[in-house]
């Protein structure tokens, strides 16, 4: 069974479990759509993954489960629901596994859930001491605490091991929130302004695999990062600019003037082009190792300019003549944080 099959990853190894020969069961919410995996054979079983009794249908006669679902919203409002989906949602998931008799359970978490490396030049694998809670970023903190879960239903009796991805780029996104939404805002050129900070790129084709080899080599209880290239927002733009022909962004802010002008906005109540957990990520250094991955599961991420180039050709393929027409929402952006940056100023005197 996959939980999130109806997502970016969770489609790929959807895709993936059926190239092994695997009976699948999908389980999405009613109002899910699964038209992209139309071409897998697989049985759909509806219902949503906080809904226990939903869930144990679900599982009836399920060898192997893989827990994909949940929210990744960085958006204010959004707080409450991420972390009902993405801790409350895996407790279900997990103690109906145990109780069903599952043999595996392959949790997909995130590379937040370990942390951020501490400056530019360093990187952290999966015995980080998880020090960034503090922050507030709802996302980050709830995939934690559904790791928490995991571990503490494993102590119970429950096969399940953890991956956590990187920043998942590539083809085949379903529509909807996905990461390809950053390759999508840089195309339509609607990142008007960005920090300094570290982003890691992996496939999403690779991130894929790297479930299946979790769930074949994996240690149970253990967590096992899959991740790339570890880029400087600086780096990875210039990449995407080179590829597609689209200029990078061109303002650069110190963290603390961006979050200032976010904070000014919100008083004045106008549009924003980002939320405020969008720059508390943006200004850390997720800078991660993947060793433990690569020798215990032989996890073998491909170079990353076939990533952005893939990533770059797909999106730009569904674009189409968007993109030559693109950059209004970007100047009407600008102007936001133009006013913003004047409103800050009169309240600060500078």
């Amino acid at each position: 069974m996959v939980t999130g099959a109806s997502g970016f990853v969770g489609s790929h190894v959807a895709r993936a479990l059926a190239e092994r020969g695997d009976e699948l069961r999908l389980m999405a919410r009613r109002g899910s759509s699964l038209d992209h995996l139309d071409s897998l054979e697989f049985e759909r079983a509806t219902g949503d993954i906080r809904d226990r009794r939903a869930v144990r249908r679900a599982m009836t006669g399920v060898e192997r489960v893989f827990h994909l679902a949940g929210r990744t919203s960085l958006r204010p409002q959004d707080r409450a629901g991420v972390f009902d989906a993405n801790v409350r949602g895996a407790r279900v998931i997990f103690e109906s596994a145990l109780e069903a008799g599952v043999e595996r359970v392959v949790h997909t978490s995130s590379v937040g859930a370990i942390g951020v490396a501490p400056s530019r030049d360093k990187v952290i694998d999966e015995s980080a001491v998880f020090d960034i809670g503090h922050l507030g970023i709802a996302y980050v903190n709830s995939k934690h605490e559904a790791e928490l879960e995991a571990l503490h239903v494993c102590a119970r009796g429950l096969d399940v091991v953890i991956v956590n991805p990187s920043f998942a780029l590539g083809p085949d996104a379903p529509s909807g929130g996905t990461s390809m939404g950053l390759v999508k805002r840089f195309l339509l050129r609607k990142i008007p302004a960005y920090v300094n900070g570290g982003l890691n790129i992996v496939d999403v084709r690779d991130v894929a695999q790297g479930h299946l080899l979790a769930d074949a080599k994996g240690v149970s209880g253990e967590r096992y990062i899959l991740s790339g290239r570890n880029f400087t927002l600086d780096r990875l733009f210039a990449d995407l600019a080179r590829i597609s022909g689209v200029e990078a962004p061109a303002i650069k802010l110190p963290g603390p003037i961006l979050a200032g002008m976010l904070a000014a906005g919100s008083i004045a109540r106008l549009p924003m082009p980002t939320s405020m957990d969008e720059v508390r990520s943006g200004r850390l250094w997720w800078n991660y190792r993947n060793t433990r991955a690569k020798q215990e599961l032989g996890f073998k991420p491909r170079p990353q300019e076939e990533t952005l180039e893939a990533a770059v050709a797909w999106q730009a393929a569904q674009l189409g003549d968007r993109i030559a027409h693109a950059g209004g929402a970007e100047r009407l952006a600008m102007e936001a944080l133009g006013k913003a940056m004047r409103l800050g100023e009169r309240v600060t005197g500078r």
